[in-house]
């Protein structure tokens, strides 16, 4: 079969026959365009989807937009938005993508300071899960688990929490997990309506009622361990209150909280750690599967003549949590004692969501002045504590001026997903951060869209941001039949064996 080859020339005229062009005539300005997202000068893995941007400028008449790299160029109009398959183009280039932006006011166009893309080698994992949940105090039924390819734009519904009730008979699903990024091995919550957690591994599902007389409730914020088929929870009787004159609208709190182990085979329980004084929440495994880290907050009351909710939250800027370890042997499933790691009580400040990298060196946590549910903190930063050297500091390469909260790694550690609400203060998106093989970390962008606007239309929380290495395959509606059914009852033992 005979090859035929198109000249350059002629490869570059197909290239742009449909694009707009650049002004012939403008005016310089040293200042950075004003777009949206902010995808100046950020660092991008080599497989995520094209980046699109809408200019930040209610004044400006129009905008046309140009990425170049190498050879490639690709110049659109109002909205910045290459196709897949010339972002491709310029991301086969091998090299950063500069970006020029030129601005119409009236007649005139001014074009902009350039900036760069920054296009990394280190790819990042393919599939992201989140809960969507509308900014609202008294109604939860709009939920979902949603998943999205971050190659391209396709996005699905692992779970509908309105499968299985509405209103009065209601359902609220929280908490996805999964073991080493695996989506084939995850977990969720649903309480109320038909409640129970979902354990799916390795194509079988069940359904779990882990309640007990012997613990203090279900199962809540999970942490599975590397590779045995066991999972550790926090325990939690969380409840609510509102804000009057607060700039936190509301705080979210315990009146108790404990750490408890579930093996999945033999369907067993038991406790971790129950002290009544201290209030233990979010478990994570180191890498090794030898370390469980997890936060407690020491807290005894001390006005009997009110109740036990009123007194937390008068007392509420009290509650500081610092960060614990506990040793682990994976032979005999048998857990050491706690051991202090980082005291942020000694700085009045209260730590939170322990997260270890993949390489077991860094651990980034949630940092905030008091409390636990620090997303809707809005002093909340990330910091990062070195694990070798014992020593803390805020991520401000990566921090704004709102709420940072919920973070993953990816699997292969070189990047960073986190929940922030920087855009409006409000709703909190996707970020995504790269830190390379010195420690050096990189300005972070947000999730891109087809439609750079679709962020600013969506009146919906990205909650828990969690990579997966693919898709979640398993239908809603497999999962919905599943929670109606009844829960697989636990076992409470002194110890797991």
């Amino acid at each position: 079969m005979k090859r035929y080859f198109l000249p350059f020339y002629l490869f570059t005229l197909l290239l742009f026959s449909c694009s707009p062009s650049v002004p012939e005539t403008y005016t310089e300005s040293e200042e950075l365009p004003r777009i949206y997202p902010d995808y100046v000068d950020v660092t991008i893995p080599v497989n995520i989807a094209p980046l699109t941007f809408e200019l930040d400028d209610d004044e400006a008449d129009g905008m046309i937009a140009r990425y170049k790299a190498g050879i490639v160029e690709v110049v659109c109009e109002e909205k910045m938005q290459p196709s897949l398959g010339q972002w491709q183009e310029l991301i086969g280039q091998g090299g950063d993508i500069s970006v020029d932006v030129y601005v119409k006011h009236g007649e005139q166009w001014t074009h902009h300071k350039p900036f760069a893309i920054h296009v990394s080698k280190d790819s990042v994992d393919t599939y992201l899960s989140y809960r969507l949940i509308p900014s609202s105090f008294v109604s939860y039924e709009a939920l979902t688990i949603n998943q999205r390819c971050l190659e391209n734009y396709d996005e699905s519904v692992i779970y509908d929490n309105m499968l299985c009730g509405f209103e009065a008979e209601g359902q609220c699903i929280n908490c996805h997990n999964y073991q080493q990024w695996n989506p084939e091995r995850m977990q969720f919550h649903a309480r109320q309506k038909s409640g129970g957690t979902i354990i799916v591994y390795d194509g079988n599902v069940k359904k779990v009622n882990m309640k007990n007389d012997s613990i203090l409730s279900a199962g809540v914020y999970p942490a599975w361990h590397p590779w045995l088929k066991l999972i550790v929870y926090s325990t939690d009787k969380t409840h609510q209150s509102f804000h009057t004159t607060d700039a936190n609208k509301i705080e979210v709190y315990d009146l108790e909280s404990d750490i408890i182990a579930y093996d999945i085979d033999k369907g067993e329980v038991t406790n971790l750690e129950n002290d009544t004084t201290e209030f233990e929440v979010f478990p994570a495994w180191a890498p090794d599967g030898k370390t469980l880290y997890y936060c407690s907050a020491h807290y005894e009351r001390q006005n009997m003549k009110v109740s036990p909710a009123t007194e937390l939250v008068s007392r509420c800027e009290e509650l500081k949590y610092n960060i614990y370890k506990k040793s682990f042997d994976p032979d005999t499933k048998q857990f050491g004692p706690r051991e202090l790691v980082f005291a942020a009580d000694s700085l009045g400040m209260s730590a939170v969501l322990p997260r270890i990298s993949p390489d077991g060196r860094s651990l980034v946590f949630t940092m905030a002045s008091y409390g636990y549910f620090h997303i809707w903190h809005h002093d909340a930063d990330l910091w990062k504590l070195d694990l070798q050297t014992g020593e803390a500091a805020p991520l401000t390469v990566i921090n704004s001026d709102d709420t940072e909260s919920y973070h993953t790694w990816s699997s292969n550690g070189h990047w960073l997903v986190f929940g922030s609400r920087r855009d409006d203060g409000t709703f909190t998106r996707p970020f995504f951060a790269h830190v390379d093989k010195d420690g050096h970390w990189s300005k972070p962008f947000e999730l891109p869209q087809s439609d750079p606007d679709y962020n600013r239309q969506l009146l919906r929380s990205y909650n828990i941001p969690e990579f997966m290495r693919g898709p979640v395959t398993i239908d809603p509606h497999t999962f919905a039949d599943i929670l109606k059914g009844e829960g697989e009852p636990v076992k409470y033992v002194q110890q797991l064996r």
